[in-house]
Protein backbone atom coordinates (compact mmCIF):
# COMPACT_ATOMS: atom_id res chain seq x y z
CA UNK A 1 0.00 0.00 0.00
CA UNK A 2 2.85 2.50 -0.29
CA UNK A 3 4.73 1.04 -3.52
CA UNK A 4 1.36 0.27 -5.41
CA UNK A 5 0.46 1.69 -8.12
CA UNK A 6 -3.00 2.63 -8.82
CA UNK A 7 -3.18 3.80 -12.73
CA UNK A 8 -6.97 4.70 -12.58
CA UNK A 9 -6.93 7.86 -10.38
CA UNK A 10 -8.64 11.15 -11.80
CA UNK A 11 -6.45 13.92 -12.33
CA UNK A 12 -6.90 17.32 -13.53
CA UNK A 13 -5.96 16.72 -17.40
CA UNK A 14 -8.92 14.02 -16.95
CA UNK A 15 -11.18 17.26 -16.58
CA UNK A 16 -13.28 19.19 -18.67
CA UNK A 17 -16.69 21.49 -18.63
CA UNK A 18 -18.23 18.66 -20.21
CA UNK A 19 -17.04 15.79 -17.01
CA UNK A 20 -20.39 14.83 -15.02
CA UNK A 21 -19.92 13.30 -11.34
CA UNK A 22 -21.34 9.97 -13.16
CA UNK A 23 -17.99 9.98 -15.06
CA UNK A 24 -16.20 10.80 -11.58
CA UNK A 25 -17.93 7.84 -9.92
CA UNK A 26 -17.71 5.46 -13.01
CA UNK A 27 -13.72 6.17 -12.68
CA UNK A 28 -14.01 5.77 -8.87
CA UNK A 29 -15.61 2.26 -8.98
CA UNK A 30 -12.95 0.82 -11.37
CA UNK A 31 -10.33 2.69 -9.32
CA UNK A 32 -11.77 0.79 -6.39
CA UNK A 33 -11.43 -2.58 -8.69
CA UNK A 34 -7.95 -1.81 -8.93
CA UNK A 35 -7.50 -1.32 -6.07
CA UNK A 36 -8.92 -4.66 -4.35
CA UNK A 37 -6.96 -6.80 -7.21
CA UNK A 38 -3.69 -4.74 -6.63
CA UNK A 39 -3.40 -4.51 -2.47
CA UNK A 40 -6.18 -6.40 -0.96
CA UNK A 41 -5.84 -9.72 -2.52
CA UNK A 42 -2.40 -9.60 -2.01
CA UNK A 43 -2.56 -9.18 1.92
CA UNK A 44 -1.41 -11.95 3.90
CA UNK A 45 -3.90 -13.13 6.51
CA UNK A 46 -1.51 -12.96 9.58
CA UNK A 47 -1.68 -12.07 13.00
CA UNK A 48 0.77 -8.93 12.52
CA UNK A 49 -1.96 -7.88 9.98
CA UNK A 50 -4.86 -8.51 12.04
CA UNK A 51 -6.12 -4.85 12.29
CA UNK A 52 -4.99 -3.74 8.66
CA UNK A 53 -7.60 -1.78 7.06
CA UNK A 54 -5.98 -3.70 3.74
CA UNK A 55 -6.70 -7.53 5.31
CA UNK A 56 -9.91 -8.45 3.70
CA UNK A 57 -12.47 -9.40 6.14
CA UNK A 58 -10.87 -7.78 8.90
CA UNK A 59 -12.16 -5.62 11.36
CA UNK A 60 -10.87 -2.58 10.05
CA UNK A 61 -11.49 -3.69 6.42
CA UNK A 62 -13.45 0.03 5.72
CA UNK A 63 -15.08 -2.25 2.15
CA UNK A 64 -16.65 -5.19 3.98
CA UNK A 65 -18.92 -2.50 5.68
CA UNK A 66 -22.83 -1.72 3.99
CA UNK A 67 -21.38 1.04 2.97
CA UNK A 68 -17.65 2.12 2.35
CA UNK A 69 -17.13 5.55 3.44
CA UNK A 70 -13.64 6.18 1.68
CA UNK A 71 -15.47 6.97 -1.55
CA UNK A 72 -17.58 9.16 -2.70
CA UNK A 73 -21.19 9.40 -1.32
CA UNK A 74 -24.95 11.58 -2.14
CA UNK A 75 -27.49 11.59 0.12
CA UNK A 76 -30.89 12.70 -1.21
CA UNK A 77 -33.57 14.08 0.20
CA UNK A 78 -37.47 13.90 -0.42
CA UNK A 79 -37.57 17.45 -1.48
CA UNK A 80 -34.64 19.44 -2.25
CA UNK A 81 -33.94 22.82 -0.46
CA UNK A 82 -30.81 23.18 -1.00
CA UNK A 83 -27.24 21.86 -1.55
CA UNK A 84 -23.72 20.84 -0.01
CA UNK A 85 -20.84 19.98 -1.36
CA UNK A 86 -18.44 18.23 1.59
CA UNK A 87 -14.41 18.71 1.09
CA UNK A 88 -12.62 16.17 3.27
CA UNK A 89 -8.90 16.67 4.32
CA UNK A 90 -5.24 15.64 3.97
CA UNK A 91 -5.04 11.68 4.17
CA UNK A 92 -8.48 11.68 5.49
CA UNK A 93 -11.71 10.35 3.42
CA UNK A 94 -15.27 11.44 3.31
CA UNK A 95 -16.38 9.55 6.22
CA UNK A 96 -14.52 12.51 8.05
CA UNK A 97 -17.77 15.05 6.80
CA UNK A 98 -20.69 12.23 6.95
CA UNK A 99 -21.84 13.87 10.62
CA UNK A 100 -22.12 16.97 9.40
CA UNK A 101 -23.45 15.96 5.53
CA UNK A 102 -26.48 13.91 7.70
CA UNK A 103 -27.14 17.47 9.66
CA UNK A 104 -27.59 19.00 6.21
CA UNK A 105 -29.42 16.27 4.41
CA UNK A 106 -32.08 15.71 7.81
CA UNK A 107 -33.13 19.16 6.65
CA UNK A 108 -33.39 19.28 3.18
CA UNK A 109 -30.02 19.38 1.42
CA UNK A 110 -28.66 17.38 -1.26
CA UNK A 111 -25.14 16.66 0.18
CA UNK A 112 -22.18 15.57 -1.93
CA UNK A 113 -19.48 13.87 -0.23
CA UNK A 114 -16.94 14.21 -2.57
CA UNK A 115 -13.55 12.05 -2.28
CA UNK A 116 -10.54 13.81 -3.31
CA UNK A 117 -8.10 12.68 -5.64
CA UNK A 118 -5.55 10.34 -4.23
CA UNK A 119 -7.76 9.25 -0.99
CA UNK A 120 -9.43 6.58 0.56
CA UNK A 121 -7.35 4.17 -1.30
CA UNK A 122 -3.73 3.77 -0.42
CA UNK A 123 -1.16 6.07 0.73
CA UNK A 124 1.29 5.60 -1.87
CA UNK A 125 -1.89 7.81 -3.87
CA UNK A 126 -0.36 10.58 -2.31
CA UNK A 127 3.09 10.44 -3.38
CA UNK A 128 1.68 11.18 -7.24
CA UNK A 129 -1.28 13.56 -6.62
CA UNK A 130 -1.36 17.28 -7.45
CA UNK A 131 -3.03 20.25 -5.73
CA UNK A 132 -4.92 20.69 -9.25
CA UNK A 133 -6.41 17.25 -8.90
CA UNK A 134 -8.16 18.31 -5.59
CA UNK A 135 -9.21 21.57 -7.39
CA UNK A 136 -10.61 20.12 -10.44
CA UNK A 137 -12.37 17.58 -8.62
CA UNK A 138 -13.85 20.00 -6.21
CA UNK A 139 -14.89 22.26 -9.15
CA UNK A 140 -16.85 19.55 -10.98
CA UNK A 141 -18.46 18.61 -7.32
CA UNK A 142 -19.64 22.10 -6.92
CA UNK A 143 -20.89 22.22 -10.34
CA UNK A 144 -22.91 19.00 -9.83
CA UNK A 145 -24.54 20.30 -6.96
CA UNK A 146 -25.70 23.31 -8.42
CA UNK A 147 -27.53 21.70 -11.37
CA UNK A 148 -28.61 19.14 -8.84
CA UNK A 149 -30.61 21.73 -6.56
CA UNK A 150 -31.33 24.54 -9.29
CA UNK A 151 -30.16 28.49 -9.84
CA UNK A 152 -32.52 29.41 -6.92
CA UNK A 153 -31.54 27.19 -4.16
CA UNK A 154 -28.51 27.94 -1.37
CA UNK A 155 -25.61 26.38 -1.99
CA UNK A 156 -22.98 26.08 0.46
CA UNK A 157 -19.64 24.01 0.15
CA UNK A 158 -18.40 22.22 3.58
CA UNK A 159 -14.32 21.86 4.31
CA UNK A 160 -12.38 20.25 6.16
CA UNK A 161 -8.44 20.83 6.80
CA UNK A 162 -7.30 21.03 3.48
CA UNK A 163 -10.90 20.58 1.95
CA UNK A 164 -11.53 23.72 3.82
CA UNK A 165 -8.31 25.57 2.40
CA UNK A 166 -9.99 24.19 -0.95
CA UNK A 167 -13.14 25.57 -0.20
CA UNK A 168 -12.13 29.56 0.04
CA UNK A 169 -9.86 28.62 -2.94
CA UNK A 170 -12.96 27.61 -5.23
CA UNK A 171 -15.31 30.75 -4.12
CA UNK A 172 -12.31 32.67 -4.95
CA UNK A 173 -11.83 31.31 -8.17
CA UNK A 174 -15.58 31.40 -8.77
CA UNK A 175 -15.71 34.95 -8.33
CA UNK A 176 -13.36 35.32 -11.47
CA UNK A 177 -15.04 32.52 -13.57
CA UNK A 178 -18.33 32.94 -14.51
CA UNK A 179 -18.66 29.07 -15.46
CA UNK A 180 -18.39 28.20 -11.71
CA UNK A 181 -21.46 28.51 -9.43
CA UNK A 182 -20.65 31.24 -6.78
CA UNK A 183 -21.73 29.48 -3.33
CA UNK A 184 -24.07 31.07 -0.83
CA UNK A 185 -22.18 30.38 2.49
CA UNK A 186 -18.60 28.29 3.34
CA UNK A 187 -18.74 26.12 6.74
CA UNK A 188 -15.17 25.35 7.54
CA UNK A 189 -13.58 23.41 10.04
CA UNK A 190 -9.68 23.94 10.82
CA UNK A 191 -9.33 24.95 7.82
CA UNK A 192 -5.73 25.03 6.24
CA UNK A 193 -5.13 28.41 5.45
CA UNK A 194 -1.53 28.29 6.40
CA UNK A 195 0.79 24.99 7.74
CA UNK A 196 4.14 24.72 8.93
CA UNK A 197 6.91 25.51 7.23
CA UNK A 198 8.21 21.64 6.66
CA UNK A 199 5.89 21.63 4.02
CA UNK A 200 7.84 24.35 2.24
CA UNK A 201 10.95 22.01 2.03
CA UNK A 202 9.11 18.87 1.53
CA UNK A 203 9.73 18.60 -2.32
CA UNK A 204 13.35 17.91 -1.48
CA UNK A 205 12.59 14.40 -1.29
CA UNK A 206 11.91 14.69 -5.31
CA UNK A 207 16.01 14.73 -6.17
CA UNK A 208 16.62 11.59 -4.80
CA UNK A 209 13.62 9.23 -4.16
CA UNK A 210 13.49 8.12 -7.76
CA UNK A 211 16.40 5.92 -7.10
CA UNK A 212 15.98 2.35 -5.27
CA UNK A 213 18.24 3.12 -2.28
CA UNK A 214 15.86 6.20 -1.38
CA UNK A 215 12.56 5.42 -1.70
CA UNK A 216 11.58 5.43 1.93
CA UNK A 217 13.09 9.76 1.46
CA UNK A 218 9.70 9.93 0.19
CA UNK A 219 7.71 9.56 3.09
CA UNK A 220 7.31 11.52 6.23
CA UNK A 221 6.26 8.83 8.21
CA UNK A 222 5.37 5.22 7.62
CA UNK A 223 3.03 3.53 9.74
CA UNK A 224 0.90 0.65 10.30
CA UNK A 225 -2.59 1.35 8.30
CA UNK A 226 -5.20 0.64 10.64
CA UNK A 227 -7.78 3.28 10.71
CA UNK A 228 -10.09 2.36 7.69
CA UNK A 229 -10.96 6.12 7.24
CA UNK A 230 -7.82 8.01 7.47
CA UNK A 231 -4.05 7.27 6.42
CA UNK A 232 -1.48 6.84 8.68
CA UNK A 233 1.38 6.81 6.80
CA UNK A 234 2.37 10.35 5.48
CA UNK A 235 4.48 11.03 1.81
CA UNK A 236 6.27 14.46 1.30
CA UNK A 237 4.90 14.76 -1.81
CA UNK A 238 1.14 15.53 0.16
CA UNK A 239 2.99 18.15 2.23
CA UNK A 240 4.43 19.91 -0.77
CA UNK A 241 1.09 19.92 -2.32
CA UNK A 242 -0.98 20.86 0.54
CA UNK A 243 1.53 23.77 1.05
CA UNK A 244 1.29 24.64 -2.56
CA UNK A 245 -2.50 25.08 -2.14
CA UNK A 246 -2.02 27.46 0.79
CA UNK A 247 0.65 29.83 -1.38
CA UNK A 248 -1.62 29.83 -3.94
CA UNK A 249 -4.55 30.68 -1.53
CA UNK A 250 -2.52 33.78 -0.42
CA UNK A 251 -1.72 34.84 -3.55
CA UNK A 252 -5.18 34.63 -4.07
CA UNK A 253 -6.38 36.44 -0.81
CA UNK A 254 -4.43 39.51 -1.66
CA UNK A 255 -5.46 39.67 -5.34
CA UNK A 256 -9.05 39.58 -4.23
CA UNK A 257 -8.39 42.04 -1.15
CA UNK A 258 -6.74 44.35 -3.24
CA UNK A 259 -9.09 44.50 -5.82
CA UNK A 260 -12.21 44.77 -3.49
CA UNK A 261 -13.43 41.38 -4.43
CA UNK A 262 -14.30 40.18 -0.54
CA UNK A 263 -17.60 42.50 -0.97
CA UNK A 264 -19.04 39.92 -3.18
CA UNK A 265 -17.38 36.73 -0.98
CA UNK A 266 -19.35 34.37 0.84
CA UNK A 267 -20.26 34.65 4.25
CA UNK A 268 -18.06 31.97 6.23
CA UNK A 269 -18.65 30.19 9.61
CA UNK A 270 -15.55 28.98 11.20
CA UNK A 271 -15.18 25.97 14.09
CA UNK A 272 -11.31 25.33 15.29
CA UNK A 273 -9.29 24.98 17.96
CA UNK A 274 -6.89 27.38 19.26
CA UNK A 275 -4.45 24.39 20.11
CA UNK A 276 -3.39 22.79 16.97
CA UNK A 277 -0.22 21.09 15.24
CA UNK A 278 -1.27 20.54 11.88
CA UNK A 279 -2.64 24.01 10.50
CA UNK A 280 -1.61 27.58 11.26
CA UNK A 281 -5.00 28.64 13.15
CA UNK A 282 -3.12 32.44 12.84
CA UNK A 283 -3.84 32.11 9.23
CA UNK A 284 -6.91 31.63 9.49
CA UNK A 285 -7.62 35.16 11.37
CA UNK A 286 -4.99 37.18 9.43
CA UNK A 287 -5.37 35.46 5.98
CA UNK A 288 -8.96 35.29 5.21
CA UNK A 289 -10.97 36.73 8.18
CA UNK A 290 -9.04 40.15 8.46
CA UNK A 291 -9.98 40.66 4.75
CA UNK A 292 -13.72 39.87 4.95
CA UNK A 293 -15.83 42.92 4.65
CA UNK A 294 -19.65 42.19 4.41
CA UNK A 295 -19.44 41.25 8.57
CA UNK A 296 -22.00 38.33 8.18
CA UNK A 297 -19.03 35.68 8.96
CA UNK A 298 -18.45 34.47 12.27
CA UNK A 299 -15.18 32.89 14.20
CA UNK A 300 -15.62 30.01 16.22
CA UNK A 301 -12.61 29.02 18.61
CA UNK A 302 -12.47 26.17 21.17
CA UNK A 303 -9.75 27.76 23.54
CA UNK A 304 -7.48 24.86 25.85
CA UNK A 305 -8.66 23.77 28.76
CA UNK A 306 -7.93 26.68 31.18
CA UNK A 307 -8.88 25.04 34.51
CA UNK A 308 -7.54 21.73 34.12
CA UNK A 309 -4.27 20.59 36.54
CA UNK A 310 -2.39 20.28 33.14
CA UNK A 311 -2.73 23.72 32.32
CA UNK A 312 0.52 24.99 34.28
CA UNK A 313 2.57 22.37 31.63
CA UNK A 314 0.90 24.47 28.67
CA UNK A 315 3.63 27.43 27.83
CA UNK A 316 2.28 31.07 28.20
CA UNK A 317 -1.29 30.44 28.85
CA UNK A 318 -1.75 33.53 29.17
CA UNK A 319 0.11 35.24 26.99
CA UNK A 320 -2.04 33.56 24.67
CA UNK A 321 -2.60 35.55 21.17
CA UNK A 322 -6.28 34.53 21.77
CA UNK A 323 -7.00 37.01 24.50
CA UNK A 324 -5.45 39.76 22.06
CA UNK A 325 -7.55 39.01 19.45
CA UNK A 326 -10.74 38.95 21.76
CA UNK A 327 -9.75 42.24 22.88
CA UNK A 328 -9.89 44.19 19.86
CA UNK A 329 -12.83 46.08 18.78
CA UNK A 330 -12.41 46.54 15.10
CA UNK A 331 -12.76 42.86 13.59
CA UNK A 332 -14.85 42.43 10.82
CA UNK A 333 -16.91 39.40 11.82
CA UNK A 334 -18.38 38.33 14.94
CA UNK A 335 -15.81 36.46 17.50
CA UNK A 336 -17.08 33.75 19.72
CA UNK A 337 -14.77 31.98 21.95
CA UNK A 338 -15.35 29.13 24.09
CA UNK A 339 -13.45 29.02 27.20
CA UNK A 340 -13.46 28.37 30.58
CA UNK A 341 -16.17 30.15 33.15
CA UNK A 342 -13.15 30.71 35.66
CA UNK A 343 -9.80 29.35 35.90
CA UNK A 344 -10.96 26.66 38.29
CA UNK A 345 -13.94 25.35 36.83
CA UNK A 346 -14.26 22.77 33.95
CA UNK A 347 -17.67 24.40 32.86
CA UNK A 348 -17.16 26.32 29.81
CA UNK A 349 -18.91 29.49 28.14
CA UNK A 350 -19.29 31.53 24.95
CA UNK A 351 -17.66 34.66 24.95
CA UNK A 352 -19.30 36.87 22.12
CA UNK A 353 -17.88 40.04 20.69
CA UNK A 354 -19.88 41.01 17.53
CA UNK A 355 -18.81 42.70 14.39
CA UNK A 356 -17.48 45.99 15.14
CA UNK A 357 -18.68 45.54 18.84
CA UNK A 358 -16.82 46.95 21.79
CA UNK A 359 -18.83 45.05 23.62
CA UNK A 360 -18.11 41.07 24.98
CA UNK A 361 -21.45 38.65 26.13
CA UNK A 362 -21.05 35.88 27.88
CA UNK A 363 -23.48 32.80 28.36
CA UNK A 364 -22.86 29.79 30.15
CA UNK A 365 -23.01 26.47 28.38
CA UNK A 366 -24.36 23.30 29.21
CA UNK A 367 -21.35 21.45 28.81
CA UNK A 368 -18.00 21.48 30.22
CA UNK A 369 -14.20 19.98 29.27
CA UNK A 370 -13.60 16.22 30.26
CA UNK A 371 -11.72 14.65 32.83
CA UNK A 372 -8.01 15.13 31.40
CA UNK A 373 -8.86 17.14 28.48
CA UNK A 374 -6.62 19.56 28.38
CA UNK A 375 -7.29 20.79 24.78
CA UNK A 376 -9.61 19.81 21.53
CA UNK A 377 -7.35 19.06 18.36
CA UNK A 378 -7.24 19.53 14.92
CA UNK A 379 -8.26 16.21 14.05
CA UNK A 380 -11.27 16.59 16.62
CA UNK A 381 -13.24 19.33 15.50
CA UNK A 382 -15.99 17.21 13.00
CA UNK A 383 -16.11 14.31 15.17
CA UNK A 384 -18.87 13.69 17.62
CA UNK A 385 -18.20 11.52 20.88
CA UNK A 386 -20.42 8.72 19.44
CA UNK A 387 -18.57 8.69 17.13
CA UNK A 388 -18.10 4.64 16.43
CA UNK A 389 -14.24 5.03 14.99
CA UNK A 390 -13.49 8.13 16.59
CA UNK A 391 -15.78 8.90 19.31
CA UNK A 392 -15.45 7.74 23.26
CA UNK A 393 -16.12 3.82 22.41
CA UNK A 394 -19.50 3.66 23.69
CA UNK A 395 -21.31 3.99 21.18
CA UNK A 396 -22.80 0.92 18.61
CA UNK A 397 -24.38 3.19 16.23
CA UNK A 398 -23.71 1.92 12.68
CA UNK A 399 -22.51 -1.18 11.54
CA UNK A 400 -18.75 -0.23 12.41
CA UNK A 401 -17.29 -2.79 15.18
CA UNK A 402 -13.59 -2.31 14.89
CA UNK A 403 -11.50 -0.66 17.22
CA UNK A 404 -12.85 1.66 18.69
CA UNK A 405 -9.92 4.51 17.74
CA UNK A 406 -10.81 7.31 19.72
CA UNK A 407 -11.47 5.66 23.09
CA UNK A 408 -7.82 3.54 22.97
CA UNK A 409 -5.73 5.08 26.09
CA UNK A 410 -2.20 2.40 26.75
CA UNK A 411 -0.15 2.56 28.84
CA UNK A 412 3.10 1.04 28.87
CA UNK A 413 6.49 1.16 28.35
CA UNK A 414 7.57 4.34 25.41
CA UNK A 415 9.35 1.90 22.68
CA UNK A 416 7.00 -1.07 22.69
CA UNK A 417 4.44 -0.60 20.78
CA UNK A 418 4.86 0.22 16.35
CA UNK A 419 2.47 3.21 16.70
CA UNK A 420 3.50 6.64 17.81
CA UNK A 421 2.08 7.50 21.12
CA UNK A 422 1.24 10.63 20.07
CA UNK A 423 -0.98 9.11 17.46
CA UNK A 424 -2.88 7.13 19.97
CA UNK A 425 -3.02 10.10 22.94
CA UNK A 426 -4.11 12.99 20.06
CA UNK A 427 -7.76 13.78 20.78
CA UNK A 428 -10.31 12.00 17.99
CA UNK A 429 -13.49 13.46 18.73
CA UNK A 430 -14.85 17.08 20.01
CA UNK A 431 -16.67 16.90 23.01
CA UNK A 432 -18.25 20.20 22.49
CA UNK A 433 -20.29 18.61 19.03
CA UNK A 434 -23.54 19.33 20.54
CA UNK A 435 -22.85 23.20 20.03
CA UNK A 436 -21.02 23.12 17.11
CA UNK A 437 -24.31 20.79 16.15
CA UNK A 438 -26.61 23.31 17.42
CA UNK A 439 -25.00 26.43 15.98
CA UNK A 440 -24.91 25.31 12.72
CA UNK A 441 -28.19 23.96 12.35
CA UNK A 442 -29.11 27.36 13.34
CA UNK A 443 -27.23 28.50 10.31
CA UNK A 444 -29.00 26.02 7.94
CA UNK A 445 -32.29 27.34 9.11
CA UNK A 446 -31.64 31.05 8.73
CA UNK A 447 -30.52 29.92 4.99
CA UNK A 448 -33.29 31.47 2.27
Amino acid sequence: WHTAVLAGEFTASDATSQTTLQDYLDREADLFDELNKKVYQGVPQTDELIYSRYRGGGSQDPTSLEQNWNRTFELVPQQIKGGVLLLHGLTDSPYSLRRIGEMFHARGFYVLGLRLPGHGTIPGALTRVRWQDWVAASQLGARHVRKQIGAQQPFVIAGYSNGGGLAVKYALDALVDPNLPVPDRLLLFSPEIGIAPVADIADSHKLLSFLPYFKQFKWLSIEPEYDPFKYNSFPKNAAQEAWAVTAELHRQIKEAHDDRRFQDFPDVLTFLSWSDSTVKTSATVQRLYDKLENEGSELVIFDVNRGDQLSPFIPALNASPLLRLAASTDLPYRLTVITNIASDSQQVEEKIRASRSGLIESRPLPMAWPRSFYSLAHVAIPFAPDDPVYGTGDSQSGPYHGLPLGALQPRGETHLLTVPLGQLMRLRHNPFFAYMEQRIVEDIDKAP
